[in-house]
């Protein structure tokens, strides 16, 4: 005959197995309503706008170079015309950028998109050398002809543009549609007077409203880049090929400002290259490789309160709560001589489990730090009432009902610290395992599974005395 102690712990594996395939059940509609919203995102960037990445704005001007050579020998010799189409570009010397960028969310149906409203100033200056870039003839006879010289400003996504207003050398110039250069096609350039800075030094100040979702970034192509940048984000996460020299962080937003000198970067080389212009993820642990997007720096407006993400962190703690649990109504079972079955176990797994699924359709209509009270709240009174009354009354199942309320409360907490989620989560079980072997310090294990009987060890039978051979004893 099997031991009761066998079958019911057989019985508990079994629950216990139920209740990690409807884990494992959630976990999978976590990851579907996650995917759900970086559908819903990818729509707002095809739809509305994407991520940005800025730069410039660069100098630049279309020539011409016309030549006459000499093709063929003898009587067939004969001069052949020549051309050639070449474009001059002079990077700016210094740039400042100082940036407002603003919160602007949008929703696409109970998904929320984060998107941005930045308000941004520009100035660029070029040495008196470089202001109107001087043409070369590579040619003796070589005739060279140049267009207007042209200031160019490079984006991402060009739809993101609100508003725009440049001023060279103080004076307003048109801002016309497109770059005019054929690897950074998105964008707008000015065309500019070929006296307006003659022999001497070229200013120009560039208003720029832009919107764009998730991140904004900025190619540094200057001999120097100054980038300072405010915003009412509470969440920044800085990435990109350089971090920002200082940086505040607090609750209403954070303040940075990058520093970049071209002896740093092949942002430059790249755009002289007409490497592509990218809008890297920052959240990805690995950029693309060197030399396929042109070198960049920015911030992600990163939100941790993603209710996908912390649901999907806080389903990975189901089977230790699951385990808790269970290992407290073992220790009432055990030390209050109470009997309880199976199902019961079941039913207060499934509240644990059910609690999960609660947080996730909750969190969907409120702020998480609610719907997380909500829902503990609700399971740890349904614990409380249920423990009540089938293991022993009221004060019983009211403990109960705190512990378990302790346990969500701990779970919330290494939610909010992912950086110590680790430590955190090894100091709670080692307070439980250090309350559950002082609370059986002194009990009786073998009295308690009942066997005595077994342990108990095996008294030897009297000895009794030898019986008298009736034959006479051998001389």
């Amino acid at each position: 005959m099997k031991s009761p102690v066998i079958v019911k712990g057989a019985a508990l594996l079994l629950v216990l197995a139920c209740l990690a395939f409807g884990l494992i059940s959630i976990g999978d509609i976590v990851h579907e309503r996650h995917g759900n919203q970086r559908t819903a995102e990818m729509n707002v960037e095809q739809d509305q706008v994407g991520k940005q990445t800025l730069m410039g704005p660069v100098l630049q001007r279309y020539c011409t170079e016309q030549w006459q050579a000499w093709d063929g020998e003898g009587a067939a010799r004969k001069l052949r015309n020549e051309r050639r189409s070449f474009m001059l570009t002079a990077p700016p010397g210094t740039l400042q950028v100082d940036a407002q960028v603003d919160q602007d969310p949008r929703y696409r149906g109970i998904f929320r998109i984060d998107t941005y409203a930045a308000k941004m100033r520009l100035k660029a200056q070029w040495p008196a050398s470089d202001a109107m870039l001087p043409p070369r003839s590579e040619h003796a006879d070589g005739r060279v002809q140049c267009e207007a010289p042209t200031l160019m400003l490079a984006l991402m996504d060009a739809r993101g543009i609100r508003s725009a207003h440049a001023a060279v050398n103080g004076r307003d110039v048109a801002i016309q549609p497109g770059t005019q250069h054929p690897g950074y096609p998105r964008g707008f350039h000015m065309e500019l007077d070929e006296t307006a800075a003659a022999g001497r030094e070229l200013s120009a100040d560039v208003t720029l409203e832009l919107q764009g979702t998730a991140q904004l970034s900025f190619a540094p192509v200057a001999e120097s880049t100054q980038v300072k940048m405010n915003a009412d984000w509470p969440h920044p996460s800085f990435g990109g090929r350089f971090l920002p020299a200082e940086r505040t962080v607090t609750d209403q937003g954070f303040e940075a400002t990058w520093r970049v000198f071209s002896l740093a970067t092949t942002a430059p080389a790249d755009y002289g290259r007409s490497v592509p212009l990218c809008a890297v993820d920052m959240r990805q642990e690995y950029g693309p490789e060197p030399g396929s997007c042109v070198e960049s720096f920015g911030v992600a407006f990163f939100d941790p309160v993603n209710p996908y993400s912390l649901s999907s962190r806080a389903v990975k703690y189901g089977m230790l709560f699951v385990g808790l649990t269970f290992i407290a109504v073992g220790m009432l079972e055990l030390l209050r001589r109470l009997r309880v079955h199976p199902m019961q176990y079941l039913l207060v797994g499934s509240a644990l489990s059910i609690f999960f699924l609660l947080l996730l359709s909750l969190s969907e209509h409120m702020p998480f730090g609610w719907a997380y009270a909500c829902a503990s709240a609700a399971c740890s009174l349904l614990l409380a009432v249920y423990v009540s009354y089938a293991m022993g009354g009221k004060r019983t199942g009211l403990g109960f009902g705190l512990g378990v309320g302790g346990l969500y409360g701990a779970l919330y907490v290494v939610l909010q610290s992912e950086q110590a989620a680790l430590m955190m989560g090894s100091l709670l079980l080692f307070a439980v395992l250090a309350a559950v072997m002082l609370a059986t310090r002194k009990l009786d294990w073998y009295g308690v599974l009942g066997s005595d009987k077994a342990a108990a060890p095996t008294q030897a039978a009297p000895l009794q005395a030898a019986p008298q051979s009736a034959l006479p004893p051998v001389p």
